[in-house]
């Protein structure tokens, strides 16, 4: 059996930084820090962080006034911020920076009087910060059936932004069913899906043509990891999406010569070594490495973590 292991994969920038962001809060503050929602959406890293004492919460309430809570790399809404200053509590952003532009676009096209049709998976917690943003300007929209039920004019002002982490292929599909709906319609100079987000579909689809089985590394509450996986069965062929390797089940290889394999944004690549180990144990795979393109994307440390250092 072969493996191709698929480059770009794994971490992006914004989940490096905001891991590194906790991984420092600890290393200065100790673990009695709290974080709004999971600081990505990976279970393995969420378990890592809850072992060594970090306390996830849903609500700024659920934190003892005084103390530290980090925003996960999601992002929140103006009304978390609100909630965690009145409690007081030391906060520190660790906000994806890509997350951070479509919050501003939002603020900018709410401000300047556009309707704004925000492209997205509802509840997502990106999705419920950016909507924070400007509630009374902002409609959800996930499908082109949902464009066709919108009640504007082509006299409305409306601009569009999306999810930083949907298919891109989706997300095209929903933007040409608005734009011929709406020809008026305004939208960021630079689109809101994230590099990485586009570079590692754009590996998969690469890959997949040669491939009787996808394995993504990630968990089921990863968005761009699902949307990994969508590819493959949109494909045709077996595809999967597991947290880690105990996940494997020795069925899916039935009558299968090669295999990509890859993993969503906030996929740690330990994972993906274990699952390439036991492939090469269990079935003398061959593992080749292709990389697509090369990612050098890196964010700084929120400037609050350090100023609380002092």
């Amino acid at each position: 059996m072969k493996i191709i292991l698929a480059n770009p994969r794994g971490f992006c920038a914004g989940v490096n930084m905001a891991i590194e962001c906790l991984d420092k809060a600890i290393s200065m503050f100790g673990s009695n820090i709290y974080v709004y929602h999971e600081i990505v959406h990976n279970k393995h890293v969420v378990d890592r962080f809850t072992k060594l004492g970090v306390k996830f919460v849903d609500a700024p309430d659920e934190v003892p006034h005084g103390s530290i809570l980090l925003f996960s790399a999601h992002g929140v809404s103006p009304e978390i911020r609100r909630l965690a200053r009145e409690r007081s509590l030391q906060t520190v952003d660790a906000t994806c920076p890509l997350v951070t532009k479509v919050h501003l676009e939002a603020i900018r096209y709410a401000n300047d009087g556009y309707h704004i049709i925000l492209i997205g998976h509802e509840g997502h917690d990106e999705v419920i910060g950016t909507m924070g943003e400007a509630p009374e300007s902002i409609t959800l929209v996930e499908t082109p059936a949902e464009v066709a039920q919108l009640p504007f004019t082509t006299t409305d002002r409306l601009a569009y932004l999306t999810q930083t982490t949907l298919s891109v292929d989706e997300a095209a599909a929903v933007i040409d069913a608005l734009r011929q709906k709406y020809p008026q319609i305004e939208h960021p100079k630079k689109e809101d899906i994230c590099y990485a987000t586009t570079n590692r579909q754009e590996a998969v689809k690469t890959l997949i043509g040669q491939a009787d089985l996808l394995l993504v590394l990630g968990s089921q509450n990863s968005s761009n990891s699902r949307r990994l996986m969508e590819i493959g069965l949109q494909r045709g062929i077996g595809a999967h999406l597991i947290d880690s390797v105990t996940e494997i089940q020795d069925h899916w290889f039935d009558s299968v010569e090669t295999v990509v394999v890859t993993a969503g944004a906030s996929a740690p690549e330990i994972v993906v070594q274990e699952c390439i180990q036991l492939l090469e144990e269990k079935f003398g795979a061959e593992i080749t490495e292709v990389t697509l393109r090369e990612e050098h994307v890196h964010f700084a440390l929120p400037k609050e973590l350090l100023q609380l250092g002092n």
